[in-house]
């Protein structure tokens, strides 16, 4: 039988007795770790939620906005005169005037030849003197008879005649009279001057032209007025009074300040719709038959606004953020409706109390959180 060294069972003891030493301090250690991962878990504060940006707040405000219609329509002359020729047969010898003229009442604006006009008044004359010596005549004869007419030497028909002769003369005379004037007549009409104050808007006469009567030479716009006549609805009507002021911009970007004169007194079947004559003050960039576009003032009226950086247009509809308490923002859809310079009214989706995003509002969601750095009111401009 073998039998170990007596220094052996010693050495095993060693052995086994670091063994346990080791494997007792490798337990302690894992459970020491365990221990302090826990420790800091539980001991660790949440992490902190990062703001999405840094914004301004803005509170709605109550301001007064002016009430204001828009409207469409023509620019037109207030009143257009057609002036033409009043004698027949004549040729025009002068046109003195071309479209765009200003003229005033009775400047000459064209003539016609007058030399068979002037014959006719000399015949016309002529007439007229013949006429009066045979009234003479006729007179003296009459005068005679009446002498007679107790003696019997003249019949009762001889002097009728003559009294009748007499009373023929006259009658002559005074035709002869109503000729010459009718031929006076004529002669001013070969000049044609202009009826009113205005400017000429059109021209047909040409010189050379032989033209009949009443065949139009010029058109003139009465005293150069203009007026605007704006399309409104049935329902805006009572709106729109006499007297208001409009705002009018012509197609050549001109614009003008315009009083309302009056409003049609129908309302056209077709359309449903109803003109407003608006008198416009002389101005060089509106013309007749231009298209312009235009606002009523009806007045003010409070409402609540915001900045139109505020708002946030997103599919085909208007938001806001609106800043929560804990500085979340929320997408909250508004509606609008008057706008003056930057302010835009709100008619329904907020209160004066809400917060709401200043600008920046397109850059953040629903639910987005925001550092608030500065609060401020909105005013209208």
């Amino acid at each position: 039988m073998y039998t170990l060294p007596t220094s052996q069972p010693k050495l095993l003891a060693l052995v086994t007795a670091i063994a346990l030493v080791l494997g007792g301090a490798a337990c302690s250690g894992k459970t020491d770790g365990a221990d302090a991962a826990k420790t800091d878990k539980a001991g660790a504060a949440p992490a902190a939620v990062k703001a999405a940006l840094t914004v301004t707040a803005v509170q709605p405000s109550n301001s007064s906005l002016a009430l204001k219609l828009a409207a469409n329509g023509n620019v037109a002359a207030w009143q257009e005169a057609s002036i033409g020729a009043e004698a027949s047969g004549l040729r025009l010898t002068q046109v003195l005037v071309n479209v765009g003229d200003s003229v005033k009442k009775g400047q000459l604006l064209a003539t016609f030849a007058g030399d068979a006009v002037q014959a006719d008044v000399a015949q016309a004359k002529a007439a007229l003197m013949e006429a009066q010596a045979n009234a003479l005549d006729a007179a003296a004869n009459a005068e005679r008879a009446r002498t007679l007419q107790n003696t019997g030497a003249l019949s009762t028909q001889q002097i009728n005649q003559y009294l009748t002769a007499e009373k023929t003369a006259a009658a002559r005379v005074q035709a002869a009279q109503a000729t010459l004037s009718a031929q006076g007549v004529r002669t001013q009409n070969t000049q044609v001057r202009a009826p009113d104050n205005g400017v000429i808007s059109a021209r047909g006469a040409t010189v050379g032209a032989v033209v009949g009567a009443g065949a139009e030479l010029f058109r003139l716009i009465r005293g150069g007025r203009l007026e605007w006549r704006a399309e409104v609805t049935s329902h805006e009507i009572a709106s729109i009074k006499p007297g208001s002021k409009a705002t009018v911009t012509a197609a050549s970007g001109a614009q003008v300040e315009g009083t309302v004169r009056t409003i049609a007194p129908t309302v056209d079947a077709a359309t449903r719709n109803a003109l407003v004559y608006v008198d416009l003050p002389a101005n060089t960039g509106v013309k007749a038959g231009m298209f312009a576009k235009g606002e009523f003032a009806l007045g003010a009226a409070n409402a609540l606004t915001l900045p139109q950086q505020a708002l946030v247009l997103r599919d085909g509809f208007t938001y806001a953020m609106r800043v929560e308490a804990n500085n979340k923002v929320t997408q909250v859809k508004l509606e609008t409706g008057r706008r003056v310079g930057d302010a835009v009214e709100i008619k329904q989706g907020a209160k004066s109390s809400d917060r709401f995003v200043a600008s920046g509002a397109s850059f953040l969601a629903d639910g987005d959180t925001v550092k608030v750095v500065e609060a401020k009111t909105a005013g209208a401009k």
